[in-house]
Parts: structure tokens; sequence; C-alpha cells
């Protein structure tokens, strides 16, 4: 077994590692985002409501942000590949859990308990290509992770799509206990062990706690507000509990010795912006992507693959832009393209009001799907290498697990609110003309945050220095000013 920081790209030992990572991250990737395509079928197996299925989905994204960070910490103090295989079993036994559900109760715990899994593997997956691969190589390593696992998402929806329709929902589950025992294989005979030698203090389980129980009580009265009503004690207890734990936390954040979450890094403007559009824009996203699927499928009577195929342009396009949007960042700066980018996103979700009711994907769905993808693709990339950027070097890791951290939160803030801010509750999504008015509604409300998180942008991100040119003669200047560097090496 090779040692820390020495496998080659090119090597055997080197793809099998990234084979692991790639299927590895992929399987979580791709749970996330067959979901949505499986909702309608889902809420009429079990006569769910339209809070029982904010649930199958927060009741995963709750766990997996408040853990996320844990996950990564305990990568690095316990080794690597050991936490991300613990994630592996831990999320192929809870697969297998969720298709086996014989109720939306079980479901959603089996959910809760499956976002744990996700949190160990996802950070460690790219944290092990980081700690195997010699410098030399590292870049090529981790641009072959990014973009298979980018491919791997892309084909979710329609994987998850032809298995509902074909078999079963409970398919899109099961189909991660064979690829979760590969992985597992693989890790075990060919994943280096590393670990961070510099890895100081306590693991902040206390912080994780505080995190995950404030989220889940704030997402429970969110949810359960429009069924139990908010003036319910049960409802106001749980948002009272949420604010109180939320403050705790923040207290112990900040007094701990190895905070999961170090607040720290928020007293830089540009890290604090960026994180807002993020909050923002990736609330927008999250809530917009729970109700297309669903709209698609109950509104214009679209086959669970049909849904699933619909959205394969998104990203498409952003595999083939978010390259060249990075760069083209490097060089002029990340404020023109944050502040254009989620306006650009927000058209794409107002042209979405169009498609409801509609029979033709190409002159109503397409175009829309399109624009909203190339607003990503003009967002994203900018976006997360400013986060990273505006951190010092050392702490690049930890700046991306929190802007990582705060687009999940943001997702599952959207899912539990937007559908009552939209009116659609109860078992109302189930009725074309009902979920078509609230769709229409959703829509437009999440275009408006993303033009706030243009806005914001714009106003309050800063582009780093050009470098002054050196004058070495009478025509020294003649030329513009050099392009601006990139805003951050890793």
């Amino acid at each position: 077994m090779l040692s820390d920081a020495e496998l080659k790209y090119k090597s055997p030992a080197g793809r099998w590692v990234i084979a692991a990572t790639v299927l590895g991250s992929g399987m979580a990737g791709i749970d996330a985002t067959v979901i949505g395509i499986a909702l309608p079928t889902i809420g009429r197996n079990f006569s769910a409501t339209i809070g029982t299925l904010q649930w199958v989905v927060t009741g995963y994204t709750l766990t997996l942000a408040a853990l996320l960070l844990l996950g990564g910490s305990l990568g690095d103090r316990y080794g690597r590949r050991l936490v991300f295989s613990i994630g592996v079993i831990w999320f192929t036994v809870s697969s297998a859990a969720c298709g086996l559900a014989l109720n939306s109760t079980e479901l959603i715990v089996a959910r809760v308990v499956q976002g744990v899994g996700g949190a160990l593997l996802t950070p460690g997956s790219l944290a092990i290509l980081q700690a195997s691969f010699s410098e030399r190589d590292r870049g090529r390593a981790i641009g072959a992770w990014t973009g298979l696992g980018g491919l791997a998402t892309a084909a979710g929806p329609l994987l998850g799509g032809y298995l509902i329709s074909a078999a079963s929902w409970r398919w899109i589950f099961f189909i991660n206990v064979p690829i979760g025992a590969l992985v597992l294989t693989m890790s075990v005979r060919h994943v280096p062990e590393s670990r961070d030698p510099n890895a100081r203090g306590h693991v902040d389980v206390v912080g994780a706690a505080l995190g995950m129980f404030s989220l889940a009580a704030v997402t429970y009265a969110l949810i359960e507000g429009p069924e139990r009503g908010f003036s319910s004690p049960l409802v106001l207890g749980a948002l009272l509990a949420g604010v109180v734990g939320g403050v705790a936390f923040v207290l112990v954040e900040r007094t701990s010795g190895s905070p999961m979450l170090p607040l720290g890094l928020f007293s830089a403007r540009q890290f604090s912006v960026t994180n807002g559009v993020t909050l923002i824009v990736y609330a927008a996203l999250g809530g917009a992507l729970f109700l297309i699927p669903v709209e698609l499928q109950i509104v214009n009577h679209y086959s669970p693959f049909e849904a699933g195929a619909a959205l394969i342009p998104l990203t498409v396009v952003m595999l083939v832009l978010s390259a060249r949007s990075g760069q083209l960042s490097a060089r002029i700066g990340p404020r023109l393209q944050m502040g254009i980018g989620p306006v650009v996103v927000g058209v794409g979700l107002a042209l979405l009001t169009r498609s409801t009711g509609s029979s033709s994907y190409v002159s109503t769905v397409l175009p829309a799907v399109l624009v909203l993808a190339l607003g990503l693709a003009v967002t994203v990339a900018p976006l997360t290498t400013t986060a990273l950027g505006a951190a010092p070097s050392e702490h690049a890791g930890i700046a991306s697990a929190v802007n990582n951290y705060v687009a999940r939160v943001g997702s599952l803030l959207a899912v539990a609110v937007l559908p009552a801010v939209a009116g659609i509750s109860g078992r109302g999504y189930g009725n074309a003309a009902l979920l078509s008015g609230g769709f229409r509604k959703a829509m437009l409300i999440t275009a408006s945050m993303c033009v706030l998180g243009g806005s914001i942008a714009a106003i309050g991100i800063r582009n780093p220095p050009r470098p002054k040119r050196r004058r070495t003669g009478p025509i020294a200047g003649a030329q513009g000013a050099l392009d601006a560097p990139p805003l951050s090496k890793d």
C-alpha cells in the first residue's frame, strides 16, 4: 500500500482510488437528486400529505447538513478511509431500510439515518484524493472526480425515473446496496489511509448536537405549522426550542477551542457576503427543485422517467460551462458574475410558470431549464471560488465545508417553508388545479429570492485588486492591466 501523497494519476492504484471516491460520493449525490422524481409515487403509495413528502426530503438533508462538518473532522482525526468506509456501510444499510419501509414514518426515520451516512462519506471522498495523490497529480485526480461525479449526478434523475417506471420507487434505494458493497470492497483493498497529524483539541460533538437539534426544531415548526396551526403549543414550543438551541450553538462555537463552525471566518466581509448569497440562492434552488418534479408529474402528466429526463439539460449545461465560468471569474473577478448569475437563475425560475398544464416540453419547460442552467453555470464556480479565496489559505478546507453547509441549510429551510407560503398544503399537491396555482406562486417567490441574492452580491462582493505592472521603459504600461490572478490556489 502506498503511503500518503504518493499515488500517480495514471497508475492502477490511483485509478482504483478515484473510482472508489467517485462511486461513494456519487451514490450520495444521486440519492439526493432522484428522490424528487419519486415523491409523487411515494405520496400515492402512502397516501401522504405534502408535509410527509417534505420530511422525506428534509429528514435526509437535516442530518447531512448538521453533521457534514463533524464528518470531515472525524476523518481528519481518526482516518479518512476509516470514516469514509463507515459512511458507506451506514449509507448502504439505511438505503436498504428506506426501500423496505412499510409506511411513511419508517421511510422518514430511515432517511434521517441515511443522512448520517452521507455526512460521513461525502467530505471524506475529496479529502482522500487530496491526501493520497502526489502534488503533481492531485489536480487531475480532483478534476476527474468532479467530472465523473457530475456525470453520475446528471444520470441520477434519468436512472431513478426509469427504475420508478419499470419497477418501483423502492429500487432507487435498493440500487445503493450493490454499489455500496462495491465501494466498500475497493476502499478496503485500494484506498490508502490518511489523517491529519496536526489535529488538536476535542471533536465538537456538543456543537454538532446543538446544530442538529436547532435545525430539527425549526424545520419541524415550519413544516407542521401549516397543518397544526402556528399557534399550536407544539409548533410554538418547537420554534422556541430551535431559537434557544441556535443561540446555544453560537455560544458554544464562539468559546470552543475546536469549533465545528469557526465563526471567526465570518468576520471577513467577502466571506460573509458570499455565504449570504449562497444561503439565498441555494434556498431558492432547493425549494424549486422540490416542487418541479412534482408539478411535471401531477400537472403535466409526465411519467417519472420523463420528469427525470426533463432536468438533464440542467446538469449538462453546467458541466460544459462551469469550468469556463471559473476561468472568466479568475480573469475579471467574481463580482459581475455573482451579480448577474442569480438574476438569470431567477429568470429561468420565472419562466417555469409557463410550464403548468402545457403539453409542450420544447416550448415551455426546456427554455426555462436552459436559462436556469445558464444562470447556475455563471454563478456557482465564482461563488465557490470566492468562498474559498475569502478565507486564509490554511482554512481553505473548512471554508469550502462551511459554504457547503450553508447551501444545504438554505435548501433545507426552503423545502420546509416554501410549499406553505405558496399555498400548497395537506394533500392539495395531488390536485392539478391547486398545485398549478401554488407552483406558479412558488416559482415567482424563488425568482425574487435569486434577484435579491444577485443584488446583494453586486453591492457587497469586491473584486481582488489587479496587480500593478512594473514600469520598465518608456512604453511600459501601454498595454492594459494584467488579468486578475486566481482567487485561490486550492
